[in-house]
């Protein structure tokens, strides 16, 4: 089998559990193939956790779940160093964050400082201790989820500590027939078990590798270009965009399109990803709203022409 028939077969299985959310689940193996970090944003109950232990199944990989709360610490992610009086030395104890998916749930209950205690793991596949630095495994993906911060006991993440997500998604509510048949079936979640494990991580790891190449050509990078240049010159933006959301962009494009069967980036590819990847990293000048950049997005792919001036 194809390793993108491998893929697609994991996106199938994934359909099994999270039922009428074929588009959130592309986004989220498209974060995962682009080597990214996900935030799932949206209300409690929704599916959140489910998508994250469902697609550790499907991909192979080790996962741990940490709850994050306000009285956690940076040591409760990372470890901690412990002395040893046999051995006269300290000795390191990784934390949960040495797994190859860990799932930051409500990853907004939890203070700032523990908060930033993710930002170089996410970024670099490694943790600091004492002087010491201690390798992540590879591949390393987080999922953190968050709920709305209108809701009470919430720490908004800062924009550099979003900026570590190559995406934010939301799941909503279902529509009204797969409500009902959750309903009548009890939830779905137990079926996570018996889903197949249809990517091993050296599997994934060569699909990160194959969806680096690719190509994406000179007018598409000039189309990728002009958007970035819209959010940075229109005042209904309080900053634009930068070049790390630029790259950020280009490299869920490939993906998104080498998942659909293409070697080479379309406009279109760029267009369906491009919320989920811009819109927790611009805002609007007029408004603070978390969701704000979701409007911000519909007019920029508006008035951007893919074929320039």
């Amino acid at each position: 089998m194809l390793l993108r028939d491998q893929v697609n077969k994991a996106l199938d299985a994934l359909s099994k559990v999270l039922l009428g959310k074929e588009e959130p689940l592309k986004l989220a193996m498209t974060c995962l193939l682009a080597r990214g970090h996900l935030l799932i944003e949206d209300l409690p109950g929704m599916g959140k956790t489910t998508l994250a232990h469902a697609l550790a199944h499907v991909t192979g990989l080790d996962d741990t779940r940490v709850q994050f709360t306000s009285d956690m610490l940076p040591a409760d992610i990372i470890g901690v160093s412990i002395f040893e009086p046999a051995e006269s030395r300290f000795r390191f104890h990784p934390g949960p964050v040495f797994t190859q998916l860990l799932l930051a749930d409500e990853i907004n209950r939890t203070t700032p400082k523990t908060q930033s205690a993710l930002l170089e793991a996410m970024e670099e596949g490694q943790v600091s201790v004492d002087g010491e630095r201690y390798q992540l495994p590879s591949p390393f993906f987080v999922i953190a989820t968050q709920n709305p911060s209108s809701q009470y006991g919430t720490f908004p993440l800062p924009e550099s500590q979003l900026d570590r997500f190559l995406m934010r998604i939301t799941l909503g509510y279902p529509a009204p027939a797969i409500e009902r048949d959750l309903l009548k079936g009890g939830g779905t979640r137990h079926r996570i078990d018996q889903l197949p494990v249809c990517l091993k991580p050296e599997q994934l790891v060569e699909a990160q590798q194959a969806c680096e190449k690719v190509h994406a050509s000179d007018s598409l990078i000039d189309y990728v270009q002009r958007l970035l240049q819209h959010t940075r010159d229109h005042a209904e933006y309080s900053y634009g965009m930068s070049p790390r959301g630029g790259l950020a962009l280009l490299r869920c494009a490939r993906c998104w399109a080498w998942v659909h069967g293409r070697d080479h980036v379309v406009p279109e590819d760029v267009q369906a990803v491009l919320n989920a990847v811009v819109a927790h990293r611009v805002r609007a000048a007029d408004d603070v709203a978390s969701r704000e950049g979701d409007r911000l997005n519909e007019r920029l792919l508006r008035e951007v022409d893919v074929l320039g001036a």
